[in-house]
């Protein structure tokens, strides 16, 4: 899980960074309309308008595409993405929606998010 875990942070480094240059994007984010999820992807707090759902599925395709083809041999791309999904869980700044492992929607805060006890 290790080996996943590093490589994992790698892969979405680029769909991410360039999600932040995104004004919509970090406005959905800041406004608590999207957050982190534990499969890896981005998911709707509430319900999104147009604009917000396309950012969404256009980060959520490429984050496909950088599991697929950066899952390390021996791991499917659901782990892959899995252990993505605990470090950008990790990685949420106070103020910002991640989903923990019961499914509810949280705020972080100033602690630890609330992960699954599956993340390294």
């Amino acid at each position: 899980m290790a080996a996943i875990t590093v490589t994992a942070a790698i892969a979405v480094a680029v769909p991410s960074a360039m999600a932040q240059r995104d004004p919509a994007y970090e406005a959905a984010r800041s406004a608590g309309q999207i957050g982190e999820q534990p499969d890896g992807y981005l998911g709707f707090v509430s319900s999104p308008t147009a604009a917000v759902r396309d950012i969404v599925n256009d980060i959520n395709i490429k984050r496909k595409a950088a599991y697929t083809s950066n899952a390390p041999q021996g791991s499917t791309v659901e782990q892959f993405a899995f252990a993505t999904g605990c470090n950008l869980i990790a990685k949420t700044k106070p103020g910002e929606k991640y989903k923990a492992p019961d499914g509810r929607w949280l705020t972080r805060d100033n602690g630890p998010p609330v992960r699954d006890s599956r993340c390294p």
